[in-house]
């Protein structure tokens, strides 16, 4: 994707993901990287700031012998989830309108 992914649009994809299912910190990265092309060094920074701030909590759980640390999402994360969620259908109205010639989902 050649449009910039700003730090706000990675956490709401972040959280995105993991309010689908907890998850481990891999797997979150293979399922943002549908979306937007993001390194794993990029995306662990994300994860240890949005638990910082108390919008995810982590929990580890032994998988094929090993400790994997999984992450789910608080109450906090679904509110600032459902926050960027209520902005991102604000903008995409307004991108619509400017890139596509678009009114409220219909052409002009």
């Amino acid at each position: 994707m050649i449009f910039s992914t700003g730090s706000a649009l990675l956490d709401a994809f972040v959280l995105s993901v993991v309010a689908r299912e907890e998850t481990y910190g891999y797997k979150i990265t293979q399922d943002v990287r549908q979306i937007v092309d993001v390194s794993e060094s990029t995306l662990y920074p994300v994860l240890r700031r949005l638990q910082k701030d108390g919008c995810l909590e982590t929990y580890d759980m032994e998988a094929n012998g090993r400790n994997r640390r999984y992450y789910r999402i608080t109450s906090n994360g679904m509110i600032l989830l459902d926050n960027y969620r209520r902005e991102w259908i604000e903008y995409k109205a307004k991108l619509d309108a400017v890139l596509l010639g678009e009114e409220n989902g219909t052409d002009k």
